[in-house]
């Protein structure tokens, strides 16, 4: 099926097309989710790969030398099957890598390093919706705020709007808060989980596991947010600011730049009005 919204920020749990046994790696997280461990080889340098989960992310953890354009042999760490589809990629002709999916169906990715072409097919489409969003019904709850002794608490799994703190505009696209992001030469964006407390993520191009992304900007009016004079209270890397709505007004609203950081704030002023349940603040 084509790539649709409604998987946005989604992770697919995966398992092995030949012994049918979990391909899902709990201990290291892609994206701020459970990656999918593979046994790869390309030619001579043999090693590990996590993927990850999220639908539509191209992120990953590999302890080998990855050049861009080489076919990639992906073999299942459980049963050492290989896995290589009998269909070839409709891109650049490489063979297609199937994974069964837990909820029904299966998913296909393609083995070339650098194509990001892949479908999803479900047995039954309703049935795997249905669990789908069952499964990640966090994801979709908007809690009420409330006030305790004159303090506003936005609970875990609050829907936060958040907006550019130059332009003012939205950055909700898709569900998700949508920034522009630069790596090097590469440019491309990253989305994150609208949702107080719920960490899941997805960027359109390689955004390595704990290194601090170089700028992250407003994809509306090209601003930079990144803060340099003020740092993550957690990994003291350099935290960039966007504001969310909160008792009827702006507030500002301060996330780690480090991927795979979960620390985020408000600002001293702020915390004498509002908590943000479970969060690590100042």
């Amino acid at each position: 099926m084509e790539d649709n919204a409604m998987f946005n920020l989604i992770s697919l749990k995966v398992k092995c097309p030949v012994c049918g046994k979990s391909l899902m790696d709990e201990e290291h997280l892609v994206d701020n989710c459970p990656s999918i461990k593979l046994k790869i080889e390309i030619g001579e340098a043999n090693g590990t790969i996590n993927l990850s989960s999220v639908w539509d992310s191209y992120n990953y953890l590999v302890d080998i030398e990855l050049t861009k354009d080489e076919i990639a042999t992906l073999r299942c760490p459980l049963c050492n099957s290989d896995l290589k589809s009998r269909i070839d990629c409709d891109v650049c002709k490489a063979p297609m890598v199937p994974f069964d999916l837990k909820l029904g169906g299966d998913v296909s990715i393609c083995s070339r390093i650098g194509c990001k072409n892949h479908f999803l097919k479900f047995v039954d489409f309703s049935f795997a919706l249905k669990n789908l969003f069952e499964d990640t019904d966090r994801l979709h709850h908007h809690l009420e705020d409330f006030e305790v002794e004159k303090l506003e608490i936005i609970r875990s799994g609050t829907f936060l709007q958040s907006y550019c703190p130059h332009c003012k505009k939205s950055l909700i696209e898709e569900g998700s808060i949508k920034f522009k992001v630069k790596r090097g030469k590469e440019k491309g964006f990253i989305m994150l989980s609208p949702y107080l407390n719920i960490f899941t993520s997805r960027s359109t191009i390689l955004l390595p596991e704990d290194q601090i992304i170089e700028d992250i900007s407003c994809p509306k009016c090209n601003k930079s947010l990144v803060l340099k004079d003020q740092k993550c209270g957690e990994c003291a890397s350099e935290i960039f600011q966007i504001e969310i709505s909160a008792r009827k007004k702006l507030i500002d609203f301060y996330i780690c730049s480090r991927k795979g950081c979960r620390w985020h704030g408000l600002s001293r002023e702020d915390l004498n009005e509002i908590r943000l349940e479970d969060s690590k603040e100042w």
